[in-house]
């Protein structure tokens, strides 16, 4: 059988091709993973043409597939297509073949495409619009309320991996008690280091120092290091900036997501910081933690100490 999964919810993707070959009950050392970026696609076929030496069936996943996507990037390696229109005109019946594109969309245009359609399965996994109606189903059998689902998404983040991870801690914690309760949440789950830099943003943005100081110390209790906060405290203004800009040219949250290639939950968040800051302010902090990151690799300054001024003269 031919797969080709793609769209942003990775974790969906992983997921559902985990079912199929459970399903088939293809064990680890009859799974062969490829990455396309740096494999040839020749290779990858002859492999998928060839049986397996341990079982009747075998499964060969191929990461990073942008041959179905309209990206030209000159460094990535040439590939022969006409190698893949063959296999799909004598498809091996005993090799399960996933191609993986972790992106909004692939190029429809491309006849591969529309013969893969014919002889396999193409299916995209777009991000979720109904997180808590997910949650409670990732919850089942416990009961929680829809208030609290959200405090859960809230403070762990919306990664549906993370989220399943601490569900699962929820349900090892909460044992026979079928409720989960916000103080359960408080409780037993891991605020995201995500949530505590937008926290620490919100915070900078009301020029609330105080408030900004606590953020900064709860992510240090949390065992961040001072130069790590400095670059995603970077990447999230570089974001900010780089979405705000985007907007303005007209380009819609999926259409700065699939640009940027990030998460398209990330980028609204991003642009509603962003409406308060002007572009000249956005680059002014980027130029300061750049300097504040060289002085404290230098020497010059204490890396703990750099920080709290930086936060206290916004």
């Amino acid at each position: 059988m031919f797969y080709l999964f793609y769209g942003l919810e990775y974790y969906l993707i992983k997921k559902e091709i985990q079912s199929i070959l459970v399903n088939e009950k293809i064990d680890l050392i009859n799974q062969n993973t490829y990455d396309l970026e740096n494999s040839n696609l020749k290779e990858i076929i002859e492999d998928a043409s060839t049986i397996s030496l341990f079982s009747d069936k075998k499964a060969i996943i191929v990461e990073n597939s942008y041959i179905f996507t309209g990206t030209t990037n000159k460094k990535l390696p040439e590939q022969n297509i006409d190698i893949l229109n063959t296999y799909l005109r004598n498809i091996n019946e005993n090799t399960l073949l996933f191609f993986i594109v972790n992106k909004e969309s692939i190029d429809k245009r491309k006849k591969i495409i529309n013969e893969i359609k014919k002889r396999g399965i193409v299916k995209e996994f777009a991000p979720l619009t109904d997180q808590k109606a997910y949650v409670t189903t990732m919850l089942k059998p416990y009961q929680i309320q829809i208030s609290d689902a959200n405090f859960l998404i809230n403070r762990v983040g919306n990664n549906l991996s993370i989220l399943e991870q601490e569900i699962e801690k929820l349900k090892t914690y909460k044992s026979n008690d079928l409720q989960i309760t916000r103080q359960d949440i408080i409780d037993v789950t891991c605020k995201t280091v995500d949530i505590d830099i937008f926290s620490l943003i919100d915070n900078i943005v009301t020029k609330n120092k105080e408030k900004a100081l606590e953020s900064y110390t709860e992510m240090i209790k949390l065992g961040e290091e001072p130069i790590k906060i400095i670059i995603m405290l970077a990447n999230q203004f570089r974001m900010m900036y780089q979405s705000k800009q985007l907007s303005r040219k007209g380009y819609s949250e999926k259409d700065i997501a699939s640009s940027l290639e990030v998460h398209p939950y990330r980028i609204k968040l991003a642009l509603e910081k962003s409406h308060n800051f002007k572009e000249d302010t956005l680059l002014e902090y980027l130029k300061q933690l750049a300097t504040l990151d060289y002085q404290i690799k230098s020497g010059r300054i204490d890396k703990n100490i750099g920080l709290e001024l930086f936060i206290l003269n916004i």
